[in-house]
């Protein structure tokens, strides 16, 4: 083994046996040059320095994703509570909304969010596992079903798997906007009041903490009059309150600070009265609270994602740090033999010449 593969056969407490490591009294002995190994040190600090430069960038991005999901709350506030006083004017009547409508399920469209990038942990994994399973569920209830893949990551994996129906293949570059959710918007909303799927369910990674979210699957259409997002086992899923996470440092170290988040809405005016037919007004907003719904869906799970990136380069810093020790030791060990060696072949030729 030459000295620049000993990351593969290095473990967390030694390196692995191979044909170039033994085990002598207790100790790893490793056949490798100093040239390789000082070769390989510096290799390893390099790498040290990217993952903790990616780690910082990744923590600086989490806190402006966060910051993101936390300003639109206010307008989904307003617009549920606009939606919920518009159903009660409207419930003693017989309405028709097309985002409303509840019939059989045949056929459903899975929306599946994932990362534009890699080096996130398992962030991508867990989400296409999660649709998997779904997938699975479905065909074991006789439903036909398409899949609508947003981010790089998905669009891969569903491309290398024909056998999977894709209705279309979509990408978010940097910062989720109001346009890259429309465009999911309409698409969803074509295929529902066409009646090509009689269902849409949207699959993304919950942001919960920095070490921790959570795939869910949430019910987009048929919506609820009052502009509810419920799970699949119709429990709602609309957040009453956030966590922002920041991270500040202390004697030096980073440290994350955690702040409850709670927008208060002002109560409904029983006084309001609306120019408009309140049924019109319902249609024309509920397709703006589904927009803002799959936005909010888009910021989360880039929350998600930059927060699983700076836990993965969190431990591949810590690895590296590890590792660049470990080599260390061992090459101040050979540099010693190799000194103390060099000094006895010179006393033996003093005592030669004596």
């Amino acid at each position: 083994m030459s000295c620049s593969h000993l990351t593969t056969a290095w473990s967390s407490s030694a390196l692995a046996s191979s044909a170039s490591t033994r085990r002598s009294g207790g100790r790893l002995v490793v056949r490798c040059s100093l040239r390789e190994l000082r070769s390989r040190i510096d290799s390893v600090r390099n790498t040290q320095k990217i993952t903790e430069a990616m780690k910082l960038v990744a923590a600086a991005k989490v806190r402006r994703a966060q910051e993101a999901v936390v300003s639109s709350r206010p307008f989904s506030e307003a617009l549920v509570e606009v939606l919920y006083n518009m159903n009660q004017e409207i419930q003693t009547e017989d309405i028709d909304l097309p985002l409303t409508r509840i019939r059989p399920v045949k056929k459903v469209a899975l929306v599946v969010l994932t990362g534009e990038r890699g080096l996130c942990g398992s962030f991508n994994n867990n989400v296409l596992k999660k649709a998997e399973s779904r997938i699975d569920e479905l065909k074991q209830l006789g439903l036909d079903y398409t899949v609508i893949s947003v981010g790089k990551k998905g669009n891969a994996y569903f491309l290398r798997r024909p056998y999977i129906p894709t209705e279309r293949t979509l990408e978010v570059n940097g910062i989720p906007t109001v346009k890259d959710s429309q465009s999911i918007c309409d698409l969803v909303y074509s295929l529902f009041v066409s009646e090509e799927v009689d269902k849409v369910e949207l699959l993304y990674s919950k942001f919960i903490s920095l070490v921790r979210s959570d795939p869910i699957i949430q019910t987009l259409l048929p919506m609820s009059p009052k502009g509810e997002i419920c799970d699949i086992n119709g429990v709602c899923v609309d957040a009453t309150e956030d966590e922002l996470f920041r991270l500040t440092t202390k004697e030096g170290k980073l440290t994350v600070e955690r702040e409850k988040v709670k927008i208060e809405t002002q109560p409904f005016s029983p006084v309001v009265q609306f120019e408009q037919d309140p049924v019109q007004i319902l249609d024309a907003l509920l397709p703006l609270y589904l927009n803002s719904q799959i936005l909010r869906a888009l910021q989360e799970s880039l929350a998600s994602e930059l927060a699983a990136r700076m836990s993965a380069m969190s431990s591949a810093t810590d690895n590296a740090i590890e590792l660049r020790k470990n080599l260390s030791i061992i090459y101040n060990r050979q540099r010693q033999a190799k000194i103390t060696g060099e000094i006895l072949e010179i006393v033996a030729g003093a005592d030669a010449l004596a």
